[in-house]
């Protein structure tokens, strides 16, 4: 092809391309993007000087009349430009001091010629390099840990779920959030701007508030974050109000019942720990799981499957047909299910929150141990002559790690490296200093071994305390992998006064090594089985004396 005839075709290309037509979903994608863009770096916007929810309203009127990408970019220029000047930046210019996490990070769009004409990527540019800096109207930092807290955003309690505005304010809100200031965007399973394309349909085309409230729950599902959930007053409403008396584990891709909310009536529908519920209305647990899969959170497959217990066997209904085998017999029931304020659980004896088992073996209930300096010292002085200490973290502690582990390490021993937004540069994160124990070590440290256990339930507070505890000498920590969500929580709100979170600081192990999606590091793997349920058997504790007694 000869030179001039190529640059001919080129340009008529390119020319075709500027003038091609162009979808609502995509308008309404660049358009929630821009949105985004512009609340966090235009200086006027990020003062807080515009409505800027009716803003989107608005941009979103008006593009409706954009027939192609270039007669949409001159409508947002013509939006940016009525935001007023953005003042030169001295300090965007400078070299920054901090060290920079930036997997998050992509502006790569707003200079996207297949987006937008080359004036607005200009115009883009200049506010990038030109952006908002120290306090924001919309976003802040925690001010003892700096995680974002999202200010000054509008409930819209009690408004009509029937207007397609609030809906896309909705998905625009909550998308730019995450966008901007979750640390691990960059893990999601799906890309976040493929994300936006999927749910901006599933938004626009609610044709009920049930509708809209799952598609606001398959959005926070998609962030993949075990800390991400929605919550409304009519949670339940989808999967229904009625449970059985059971609680159940999902093993082998079976419903299997390990204890129950109400004893009584899970005796009075024939229900047993160790029943395996295969089928629930005639369709298989791992069926229903597989059709749910979009709207159980969690940030890995053992955490969504510890989150389905509302959506196997709840219901609309108080009776369901259950399929239960029973010691390699299955049969069909039909079980009464009632409304959880209906049960009335047993009250259990108080558990002593350590002690000493056969073996000359400490046992430490980290769930069960309370707050309290005197209290964590008797406890360590009772079990400083044992030859293994074995700390269940199967549960939430109350706060006592840093108490506990003056015991067992030393103060200069860095466990976990931290991230945290740039409110300065939005989308990036600034690597903070190792973060070590701080307390004062008693001078004779523990001496013996250290046992963590851990599983799916080990999440957030008690992922961080297992982590300290794996500082010290001589530990293994056994069980499965945890629930991946090991960070302070930032609260987001949805229009409609429903709410959900978002793990809203990066931790690391100090190489590196994320702990999000991924969990705790664990050592040595056990898993329930049905049999070991069935004989109400503790199997990761089992594990774990073996491991003590060698």
């Amino acid at each position: 092809m000869k030179k001039t005839t190529l640059l001919l075709f080129l340009a008529s290309h390119f020319a075709f391309a500027t003038v091609a037509p162009i979808t609502e979903t995509e308008k309404n994608f660049t358009t929630i993007k821009l949105w985004g863009f512009l609340k966090y770096y235009h200086p006027q916007v990020a003062k807080g000087k515009f409505d800027w929810d009716k803003q989107l309203f608005d941009i979103l009127d008006k593009t409706k009349a954009a027939q192609d990408k270039a007669s949409l970019s001159e409508m947002y220029g013509d939006w940016i430009d009525g935001l007023g000047p953005v003042p030169t930046c001295s300090a965007c210019a400078k070299p920054s001091k901090n060290i920079h996490f930036d997997k998050n990070f992509d502006l790569g769009w707003t200079q996207d010629q297949n987006l937008f004409t080359a004036a607005l990527s200009a115009k883009l540019k200049q506010i990038e390099e030109n952006r908002h800096q120290g306090k924001s109207h919309y976003a802040g930092a925690h001010r003892q840990v700096g995680n974002v807290e999202f200010r000054n955003e509008n409930d819209y309690k009690g408004h009509d779920w029937q207007d397609m505005n609030i809906r896309l304010l909705a998905l625009a809100r909550y998308w730019n959030q995450v966008e901007y200031f979750s640390p691990y965007k960059y893990m999601t399973d799906q890309k976040w701007d493929d994300v936006l394309m999927e749910m901006i349909p599933k938004f626009i085309h609610a044709a009920s508030d049930q509708q809209y409230r799952l598609a606001m729950l398959e959005l926070v599902v998609k962030l993949d974050d075990s800390h991400a959930n929605l919550i409304t007053i009519k949670t339940n409403e989808y999967f229904g109000y009625y449970w059985i008396p059971a609680k159940f584990k999902i093993i082998d891709e079976k419903a299997v019942v390990t204890g129950f909310y109400d004893d009584s009536l899970a005796a009075a529908n024939d229900l047993r720990i160790g029943d395996v519920i295969e089928k629930v209305n005639g369709e298989t647990v791992a069926d229903i799981v597989k059709r749910q899969w979009h709207l159980i959170n969690g940030s890995n497959h053992p955490t969504k499957l510890r989150n389905t217990y509302y959506c196997i066997t709840n219901g609309q209904t108080d009776k369901v047909n259950l399929s239960i085998n029973r010691n390699g017999t299955t049969a069909e029931k039909m079980v009464n299910r009632y409304r959880r304020d209906s049960f009335k659980p047993t009250i259990a004896a108080s558990k002593k929150p350590w002690k000493i088992m056969a073996g000359d073996i400490g046992y430490v209930d980290m769930g069960n141990l309370e707050f309290d300096i005197k209290n964590v010292d008797r406890m360590m002085d009772s079990l400083k002559t044992t030859k293994t200490i074995i700390f269940d973290i199967r549960n939430y502690p109350k706060g006592t790690m840093y108490l506990i582990a003056r015991h067992l390490s030393r103060p200069d021993a860095p466990f976990v490296h931290f991230t945290e937004p740039d409110l300065d540069y939005p989308g990036k994160f600034v690597w903070r200093k190792e973060f070590f124990n701080g307390m004062r070590a008693e001078k004779n440290l523990y001496a013996g071994k250290i046992i963590l256990l851990v599983d799916e339930s080990t999440q957030s507070h008690a992922e961080f305390t297992a982590m300290l505890f794996q500082t010290a000498k001589n530990v293994t920590t056994v069980g499965s992998q945890t629930a991946g969500a090991d960070g302070n929580v930032s609260e987001v709100l949805f229009p409609g006064n429903h709410k959900s979170y978002l793990t809203g600081l990066g931790v690391f192990y100090p190489d590196g090594t994320e702990t999000q999606r991924r969990g705790i590091r664990v050592d040595l793997e056990v898993k329930p089985t049905i049999a070991g349920v069935r004989e109400g058997r503790d199997e990761v504790l089992e594990k774990a004396l073996k491991l003590a007694a060698q």
